[in-house]
């Protein structure tokens, strides 16, 4: 439970959620995969063909056992149970439950929102490839969101428990977002998003690649991505059992 290593990890997933973007962004927004009914499944009801691609894709992952590891969250509910044992090293987190720091519905949100400035509007026909992509950027977003809301929050409350049980004993919640909240560091973040946004693209041929605008991905950061880490964060101290 180390600080700068768990700050290094989050360092590491900001490359991994721009090259998604990146990616995703290669399509256009197709906005039929999003709308209910127009799947083009057979015994699909209403859903979209994003929803059946996330269940689909999160089965599987809950199979695997991908949702023991406590920063990854699903988004859809009524999995099955891990076909394999899987065994996980002590995390150092004190919660009994995982899902009670579930950031989802939040992360989904603020992806849908993303969407139309990340990608040209009308349709490419790519519509399975825009949902595959979809899939693999927001469990990026959830897995750096959901990881820096338990490690950092837990380290943070190591640093001074003393303080920090005072205010949790309170249920002062503003308090306790003040006491996380450190803007040096929200800063350093969001130049250094900024910076990669645009070394991933230096080499981009515009005439068959689309660019990601770094000014999106910073505001997403800025917005999105850091103030729900700090939720997360005050729902995991409010939470925390020992």
């Amino acid at each position: 439970m180390n600080l700068s290593t768990i700050t290094e990890h989050l360092e590491g997933f900001e490359e991994t959620i721009v090259f998604k973007f990146i990616d995703r962004a290669q399509y256009k927004m197709n906005s039929i995969v999003y709308e209910h009914g127009k799947s083009g499944f057979d015994g699909a009801g209403n859903k979209s063909l994003f929803e059946l691609r996330l269940r689909r894709q999160e089965r599987m992952d809950a199979q695997f056992g991908r949702f023991c590891v406590p920063e990854e969250r699903p988004f859809t509910k009524h999995l099955p149970k891990p076909r394999r044992k899987v065994d996980l090293p002590d995390t150092g987190l004190f919660c009994k439950d995982f899902n009670v720091v579930n950031l989802t519905g939040d992360v989904l949100k603020a992806y849908q929102e993303l969407l139309p400035r990340l990608c040209v509007k009308g349709a490419d026909g790519n519509f399975g490839s825009s949902v595959e992509h979809d899939v693999y950027a927001l469990q990026a977003i959830s897995r750096r969101v959901h990881y820096g809301a338990l490690y950092i929050a837990e380290c943070k409350y190591r640093s001074n428990p003393d303080i920090y049980r005072t205010i949790i004993e309170a249920g002062d919640t503003d308090a306790l977002l003040s006491l996380l909240t450190r803007k040096d560091v929200e800063e350093a973040i969001i130049a250094r998003v900024r910076k990669k946004v645009a070394s991933a693209q230096a080499r981009i041929n515009d005439r068959v690649r689309n660019f990601i605008d770094p000014d999106s991905m910073v505001r997403f950061y800025r917005d999105r991505i850091i103030p729900l880490t700090k939720k997360g964060e005050v729902t995991y101290l409010l939470n925390r059992k020992k």
